[in-house]
């Protein structure tokens, strides 16, 4: 297919899309479907390719082929697509090699009690008061002592062991 067929015809109106669409989308869905195979790929390549010409900022030209601008719109769809799954192919085998090297990943369950629970403890701490969201902090994140932490609040030992607990129940209440 030469650039000399794909050129606009100029000095013409825009080509309205939706003919466009009603006059070549079926031959490009087949001709799609005989290049992958797969009707529901053929479908979504087909689609996107509307979409492209749909999206693009300026009006598409009256066409002297337009089935070879749709084939060639299509075609690079089909190449991005193949480097974007070649891509998430390299990524997941990444995955896949970086998790049989380390069994120390969390498989998807614990990844997602993980989450809910720090939600949960989010949630807890913007409602606790704010000594005892900071006694929480400093203690569990930063590992100060109950001391060190009652010093740098100006508290008691006491005092901090009843926010941490005051924390804690709130979290068991909101995990129930």
């Amino acid at each position: 297919m030469s650039t000399a067929s794909m050129a606009a015809v100029p000095a013409q109106p825009a080509q309205d899309i939706g003919l466009l669409y009603r006059d070549h989308h079926l031959w490009l869905r087949s001709w799609l479907l005989r290049r992958l195979g797969c009707s529901e790929h053929a479908a979504d390549v087909a689609h996107d390719t509307f979409m492209r010409l749909l999206g693009a900022r300026v009006a598409l030209p009256l066409l002297r082929e337009p089935r070879a601008y749709l084939r060639t719109t299509a075609q690079r769809l089909l190449v991005d697509r193949a480097r974007h799954d070649a891509i998430e192919r390299a990524w997941l085998a990444e995955m896949q090699a970086l998790a049989e090297q380390d069994q120390a990943y969390p498989s998807p369950e614990e990844a997602l009690d993980a989450l809910r629970i720090l939600q949960t403890l989010a949630r807890v701490l913007d409602a606790v008061a704010p000594r005892a969201r900071a006694a929480f902090l400093l203690h569990h994140l930063d590992g100060l002592t109950h001391e060190a932490v009652a010093a740098q609040l100006g508290v008691s030992d006491r005092m901090v062991r009843k926010y941490l607990a005051q924390v804690l129940v709130q979290v068991a209440v909101e995990a129930a």
